[in-house]
């Protein structure tokens, strides 16, 4: 088109025309839904089907007794799928991570129980710390990264709110912008064996490093409950970033498929929460299968690659088993 601009008359009414045509097309797209990331797709997932969910009035969260007093806080709005839980004893509860922080966990817990609550972490990244900062009382576990990841970030924050991450609304007044990581303040460190008493129920602390140099496990002898972490869920369980540590990994997972005869649950923290006992031999055998270099990688991006052996699947670094 060969518009004149020392005539108005003749550029006007073309440029009038072309917007006109395009209204019909802006129209639909803003009248379009949004497109739904495919990890969004599978939800719900099946499996919570089978628990009894709890109403809460905060429409981030989903919570479900997996069994009695142990509450399952789950986060299905962003693409972590988080897992925290609420473990109610007769004199005081634990709330076994917070969260991503993006809405309140501590209103919810409050709905749970009128019980005094201590916060320990399976570990301290950023999408099981959100809410540290809100609770008086915080165990930590005695290492260097626990201590470095208490100050707080703000990048690991941003990315959870990246391209793809967000399933659905994010709460009302939420601000993107500033969120972060919020520092908080460790009241107790905790080591290896340590028991907490909640009154007729405790819990020990096992030291499973591996995925991070803090990771821990709580066991629930009494019930036959042992809380994973990020130790085992039953997705690619990520074991690629630069605090992982293969041999203390594999050393974890065979401390904690020792413990299989003795238990009736497996609960995980990503996607869904339970998981049978017989899933930790199968653990060791898997990732000792991977190590052993019998499983084709599928080459992922950002120069990391899935391996699956039996139904269990990791998320390396491309070259991490190189010279093993």
């Amino acid at each position: 088109m060969n518009w004149s601009f020392h005539n108005p008359v003749k550029w006007i009414a073309p440029l009038a025309a072309a917007l006109v045509a395009c209204l019909p097309t802006l129209a639909a797209a803003q009248s379009a839904p949004p497109v739904k990331p495919e990890w969004c797709r599978a939800l719900p997932r099946p499996e919570y089907k089978t628990l009894e969910r709890v109403p809460v009035s905060d429409p981030w969260f989903e919570v479900y007794q997996v069994v009695p007093r142990v509450f399952a806080v789950y986060e299905p709005h962003q693409a972590e799928e988080t897992i925290s839980y609420l473990i109610v004893g007769q004199k005081q509860a634990l709330l076994f991570d917070t969260g991503m922080g993006i809405s309140d966990i501590r209103k919810v817990t409050a709905r749970l129980t009128h019980l005094p609550i201590i916060v320990l972490n399976s570990h301290t990244h950023n999408d099981h710390v959100g809410d540290n900062w809100q609770f008086e009382t915080v165990y930590g576990m005695d290492t260097d990264f626990t201590r470095a990841n208490a100050k707080g970030s703000r990048q690991d924050a941003q990315d959870e709110l990246g391209p793809g991450m967000i399933c659905g609304d994010l709460p009302k007044g939420f601000d993107s912008r500033s969120y972060t990581t919020r520092p908080w303040k460790i009241s107790r460190f905790l080591h290896d064996h340590d028991r907490i008493d909640l009154g007729g129920r405790t819990l020990e602390v096992l030291s499973t490093p591996g995925h991070t140099p803090d990771a821990i496990c709580l066991l629930d002898r009494a019930h036959g409950l042992l809380f994973t972490g990020d130790t085992y869920y039953p997705v690619p369980i990520w074991l690629y970033r630069p605090e992982t540590n293969l041999d203390d990994y594999v050393a974890s997972v065979k401390r904690l498929a020792a413990l299989a005869p003795q238990l009736k649950l497996v609960l995980g923290e990503h996607n869904v929460p339970f998981a049978q006992a017989s899933v930790l031999p199968r653990l060791v055998t898997a990732i000792e299968t991977v190590r052993a270099g019998k499983v084709v990688p599928e080459p992922q991006e950002a120069g990391k690659a899935i391996y699956r052996s039996d139904g269990i699947s990791f998320l390396l670094r491309a070259h991490a088993l190189e010279g093993k």
